[in-house]
C-alpha cells in the first residue's frame, strides 16, 4: 500500500512552478477566476450567510479572510465559510468522470491556508495545481472502490489536504499521513440523496474542504493516518501519470447556476429558440429526453434556492424568459417570477436510455418544442457549452465572472481582481488579492 501513496506524496512535495506547462498554468489561473467570482456571486445567497456567521463564532481568530467580510476567522473557519459561498449557486467548476465539483473544495482550501502561511503568487498557482491532479484522481478511485456514488465533499477531502500539505511545506512521510487522515476522516455524502432532498449542504463541499485542511495540519502535529486508496495496485495507472498527465485541462465551466446535468437541456432549447426565432408564447409545449441522472432532478415549482438548482424544469424556463440563470434567477426571494412558472408548466422531463451509455463522460439531451400552431423542433443530441471539448472562450469566462463578481463588487474593483489574478506569478504576496476580496 505504501508504493503508490510514496508516489503521489513525492509529487505533491516536488511540484514546481517551474516546471508547469504554460498551458496548466494558464488553466489554473483560470479556475481560481472563475471560483472567486462564484464566491462572490454566491455570497449573496442565504447559505453563504449562515456559513460566514457559523464560521466566525465556531472558529474565532484573524488569519484567514471570509470573502466579503475580511480577515474574520482562522484558516479552517475561513475554507468552510468559502466553500459553502463557492458551490451556493452551483456554477463552480466540474469534471466530468467524477462527476463532482473539485474547485469549490481546493480553491478555498489553497486561499485561507496561502494567507495564513504568507505564501507567494507562484506558491498559490501550485498548491491548486496539486489539488486539481491528486483530487481528480481520487475521486475516480473513490468511485470505483466504494459502492456508494459520493459527493465531491468525500473525495475532495483528499484534495484539499494535498493542497494544504504542499502549502505548509510537509515532508514525504507527512503528506502520506495527510492523504490518509483525510479518506478515514472524509464525510459519506451519498449524492442521490441531495438529488432526491436538496438542502444547504448540497455536495458536502462547504465540510470536505475543512476536512482536508484539518487532516494535513494534524499530519503536520505528527498524527498518523491509514495508507489511502491511491495505494491499491489496480489504481497504479492513475498514480502513475501524475505529472504526465494534466487532468486540469480537461475540467467544464458552467454558464447557468444550476446542476449541471441540465444544462444539456437548456443549451439545446436555447439553440432551438434562436434557430427557428421562437418566441415565449408560440410555444406549446417542451419535451426533454435526457439521462437517468438528469431526470432524477425536480421539476415541482422550487421554494428555495438549493430545490431552483437541482432543478431542471425551473432553468429550462428561467433561460427561456430572462436569457441567464444566475442569482438574479434563483435567489430565494426571485423564484414566484410568473412567466417563468407559466413556461415551467409546459416543460416534461423524459428518461431516455440512449443518454445514458456515455454519461458520465458526456452528458447530453434532446429537446423537442411543439408550438400552439402544432409545429414541432427537434434539436437533435445536444451537450452543454463550457466541457473541454466544447470550451466557452476566454471572454465568455471572463464575462462570466464580472456578471458574478459585480453582484457584490464595482466594475473597476472586479477589474483589479482580474489583473491580479493572470499576474499571479508576479507577486510575492497575495495581500492585495485577499483586500480586494
Amino acid at each position: 500500500m505504501r508504493n503508490g501513496n510514496l508516489k503521489v506524496a513525492k509529487f505533491i512535495k516536488n511540484l514546481d512552478y517551474e516546471n508547469l506547462p504554460e498551458e496548466v498554468i494558464l488553466k489554473a489561473k483560470i479556475c481560481i477566476l472563475d471560483l472567486l467570482g462564484a464566491i462572490l456571486g454566491g455570497s449573496q445567497t442565504k447559505v453563504a450567510g449562515l456559513a460566514r456567521e457559523f464560521a466566525r463564532s465556531m472558529w474565532p481568530g484573524q488569519s484567514s479572510t471570509i470573502i466579503t467580510q475580511g480577515r474574520e476567522s482562522n484558516c479552517v473557519g475561513a475554507t468552510f465559510a468559502n466553500a459553502f459561498q463557492a458551490n451556493a449557486l452551483d456554477i463552480d467548476d466540474g469534471y466530468r468522470p467524477i462527476k463532482g465539483h473539485p474547485g469549490a473544495l481546493i480553491i478555498p482550501a489553497a486561499l485561507a491556508v496561502a494567507e495564513l502561511k504568507h505564501k507567494t503568487g507562484k506558491e498559490l498557482l501550485e498548491a491548486v495545481v496539486v489539488g486539481y491532479e491528486v483530487g481528480m484522481r481520487a475521486g475516480i478511485i473513490w468511485h470505483d472502490y466504494y459502492p456508494v456514488y459520493h459527493s465531491s465533499g468525500s473525495w475532495g477531502s483528499i484534495a484539499t489536504a494535498a493542497t494544504t500539505a504542499k502549502l505548509l511545506k510537509l515532508d514525504i512521510e507527512y503528506i502520506y499521513n495527510a492523504l490518509g487522515i483525510a479518506e478515514y476522516q472524509a464525510p459519506i455524502n451519498p449524492m442521490m440523496r441531495c438529488i432526491d432532498y436538496p438542502s444547504m449542504v448540497k455536495d458536502g463541499i462547504g465540510w470536505g474542504s475543512p476536512v482536508g485542511v484539518t487532516s494535513a495540519l494534524m499530519a503536520a502535529k505528527g498524527f498518523t493516518g491509514i495508507p489511502s486508496i491511491f495505494g491499491f495496485h489496480d489504481y497504479s495507472d492513475h498514480v502513475n501519470s501524475l505529472g504526465k498527465e494534466y487532468n486540469i485541462l480537461k475540467l467544464y465551466f458552467k454558464p447557468y447556476a444550476c446542476c449541471r446535468w441540465a444544462q444539456p437541456a437548456i443549451a439545446a432549447t436555447l439553440q432551438l429558440m434562436a434557430k427557428n426565432i421562437l418566441d415565449t408564447d408560440e410555444i406549446e409545449k417542451i419535451n426533454v429526453y435526457t439521462f437517468k441522472e438528469s431526470a432524477r432532478l425536480k421539476t415541482a415549482v422550487p421554494i428555495n434556492t438549493e430545490e431552483a438548482q437541482y432543478n431542471i424544469a425551473y432553468p429550462i424556463a428561467a433561460a427561456i424568459v430572462e436569457g441567464e440563470v444566475g442569482p438574479r434567477q434563483i435567489l430565494d426571494d426571485t423564484l414566484n417570477s410568473p412567466e417563468i412558472l407559466k413556461v415551467l408548466k409546459r416543460i416534461e422531463i423524459i428518461h431516455d436510455a440512449r443518454f445514458d451509455e456515455y454519461f458520465p463522460k458526456v452528458a447530453e439531451a434532446e429537446v423537442r418544442i411543439i408550438t400552439k400552431k402544432g409545429d414541432t423542433y427537434l434539436s437533435g443530441r445536444v451537450k452543454a457549452k463550457g466541457d473541454w471539448d466544447n470550451p466557452l472562450s476566454e471572454k465568455e469566462l471572463k464575462d462570466k465572472f464580472y456578471w458574478l463578481a459585480e453582484q457584490v463588487k464595482s466594475t473597476g474593483e472586479a477589474g483589479q481582481i482580474v489583473e491580479v489574478v493572470e499576474n499571479l506569478e508576479n507577486f510575492k504576496d497575495l495581500d492585495l488579492l485577499f483586500r480586494l476580496l
